[in-house]
């Protein structure tokens, strides 16, 4: 049996795991590019020594993409499991309490930047796959690896590599496999079905040639920063509503079935609020929080920047002035539809005086999977039998842009089951996985495998 075979290989898979940690395989930092190199090549050959598999590096301009495939099981269906090898960086250093590329155990948890995401999270299924391959002998369906480099800095080199219809039929397969999520709770299985998009901009508002004295020019001259401040509270009401005209023209409304899912999962608003440092939510009130999150758009202010900023006072007008925000979209919304009703708005309350320039800086639709997908229900069916009880289907309010882009490009379904949890501090100090959790993954995926394989063609 599968839980047998994981527990014979316990300490095989914890070494391997360990091996990965300690590769800082950091694509944000060009001092580390040698080590995403190391790190791909330790991937083709896991690939190729622990499951036998067709495995090789795809060379792209930046960091290369990593590809295994089984042997063909003709007639069964075929499954893509996409995951990143590269990670976040580790600043600021002192705060860790161990070091971030010695992962260490302590309570039961492996700490070490990757643990998690997505070094921990990915080898569940390589190891998922190795138990059902020791299990039986063979595998139930045919399975390919897609694993990228670049995942924490846009995904540019997988993104490119989707462009080209050879590349796609390299990748084809039925569904889509992606554990770079989150589960409600330790013993609370979880799909995500949905997630949002993010669009992300940065507007500039210039005045004057120069900064000028406030007590010469004051009255008498429009400051940018004040205009700049009230044309971004335009954009939001007291209770959360954007105010961009049409903006929620492309909006599904939630079925009644995907609110009830949404209300089966565990949330104590007053805890989540005071673990934040807070003692009242914010948002749409004919929604709960966890509608709020996952299902509905949102706007937020990223950063302001403008005018005098040292110690002690500058008494000025600064010359310029500029804020960067994003909107999260749901899905059905188009980001290119956005921008040129945010260019609109804008310039619509552009004051006399002012200069205006709005740069789109990035930008990904959201995307939904039907609860009535079969592959969908097949994972439902595979977590529930390690569990004891169904999971929980999810609307994530983040975005993982180059997934949905995957699921496009290659038409295939979609399923997002991650075995980790919201606590586990990806991409801060002192990330970590804890060992129960990385282990009912491995268990998790192969029951999800077994069931995919049951979906007829």
């Amino acid at each position: 049996m599968p839980k047998e075979t994981i527990e014979k290989n316990r300490r095989k898979f914890i070494d391997i795991w360990f091996e990965a940690l300690r590769i800082p395989s950091i694509s944000a930092e060009a001092e580390h590019k040698p080590d995403m190199r190391r790190m791909a090549e330790w991937l083709v050959d896991l690939l190729d020594r622990e499951l036998g598999f067709a495995a090789h590096l795809i060379e792209t301009e930046t960091n290369p993409l990593v590809f295994g495939q089984s042997p063909e099981v003709p007639g069964a269906p075929t499954v893509l499991i996409y995951g990143h090898y590269d990670v976040q960086p580790v600043d600021p250093l002192d705060l860790w309490r161990t070091p971030p590329f010695e992962p260490t155990v302590a309570d039961g948890k492996v700490f070490g930047r990757g643990a998690d995401d997505d070094k921990g999270q990915s080898l569940t299924h390589v190891f998922a796959v190795k138990t059902l391959l020791e299990t039986s002998g063979t595998l139930p369906l045919n399975v390919k690896f897609i694993f990228e480099g670049e995942e924490e800095i846009g995904s540019a080199a997988l993104s490119t590599f989707l462009e080209s219809e050879e590349n796609r039929r390299l990748l084809a397969a039925d569904v889509i496999l992606v554990s770079d999520t989150d589960k409600p709770a330790a013993d609370e299985p979880g799909i995500t079905y949905g997630l949002r998009g993010v669009v992300g901009y940065e507007l500039t508002l210039t005045g004057p040639n120069r900064d000028l004295h406030s007590g010469l020019y004051g009255g008498s001259v429009r400051n940018p920063v004040a205009a700049l401040c009230a044309m971004l509270a335009d954009l939001i009401d007291s209770d959360g509503k954007i105010q961009i005209p049409g903006f929620y023209d492309d909006v599904v409304p939630l079925s009644e079935r995907e609110r009830a899912e949404l209300a089966r999962r565990p949330f104590d608003e007053a805890e989540a609020l005071a673990a934040i440092g807070l003692d009242a939510s914010f948002g749409e009130p004919e929604y709960t929080v966890i509608e709020r999150r996952g299902a509905r758009p949102s706007f937020d202010i990223n950063g302001i920047t403008g005018g005098y900023q040292g110690k002690g006072g500058k008494t000025i007008i600064p010359a310029k002035a500029s804020a960067k925000f994003t909107f999260r979209l749901v899905p059905n919304q188009r980001p290119e539809s956005l921008t040129r009703a945010l260019d609109a708005f804008f310039r619509d309350r552009l004051p006399a005086g002012i200069k205006m320039d709005l740069n789109f800086q990035h930008g990904a639709g959201g995307m939904v999977i039907p609860l009535e997908s079969p592959f969908l229900q097949a994972a439902a069916r595979g977590l529930s039998s390690v569990y004891g009880k169904p999971p929980l289907f999810i609307r994530d309010g983040g975005s993982i842009p180059i997934i949905t882009k995957v699921k496009d490009r290659l038409g295939a379904d979609l399923i997002l089951a991650g075995a980790g949890l919201e606590e586990d501090g990806i991409h801060s100090p002192n990330e970590y996985f804890a060992l129960r959790d990385f282990f009912l993954g491995i268990e998790s995926s192969a029951a999800i495998l077994t069931e995919l394989a049951r979906v007829k063609q």
